[in-house]
Parts: C-alpha cells; structure tokens; sequence
C-alpha cells in the first residue's frame, strides 16, 4: 500500500488514511504507476490509483519505501486522472 493522504490526516486524530493498493501487475493505464526497487521494493510493481481504499493506520505496520519528487509528480498525475480531477495530463486509461 501506498499512502496517498495529505500530511494533515496523516497527523490527525482520524484513525484511517486512503491507500493506493501496490500490485506486480501492470497494464501500462495512466492510472498505473510503475515502482521497484530504486523505490526500496524487492521488485518491480505498479501503483493502482484506479482502486483507492480506507485504511485504518494500525494496519500500516512495515515501512518499505519512499517515492522521489518525479515519481509522485507521476502519482499525482494517475489519481487526477483515476478521480477524474480537472488538471488530468491525457494519457491511456
């Protein structure tokens, strides 16, 4: 899982976060963001923007990783587009 909420729920009292799920999948979507190892995982794999869910925080136990200023330029530009938010860049999927 990857969290996608801001800083601000993150930090807060809340006891859930939104997620976007990692899979070894990918299909090459704009909503699809390619990770792996240079992000601190053992393998290639893709965020699923398309499929965001609620998490509790307790079940986030296991830091892996962390994306670069490019890679989450790339995540925001999927969950613009997976939600359909104005600002999308054109892209498959």
């Amino acid at each position: 899982m990857v969290v996608v909420s801001r800083q601000t729920l993150i930090d807060s009292r809340f006891s859930t976060v939104v997620c976007g799920p990692v899979y070894s999948a990918y299909h090459a979507l704009a909503t699809q963001v390619l990770i792996g190892i240079e992000e601190g995982l053992k393998h290639d794999s893709s965020i699923h923007c398309d499929e965001l869910m609620s998490l509790p925080k307790s079940m986030l136990t296991n830091y892996v990783g962390s994306l670069s200023a490019s890679k989450m330029r790339t995540l925001d530009q999927a969950l613009l587009r997976a939600l359909a938010l104005p600002g999308a860049k054109s892209g498959k999927g």
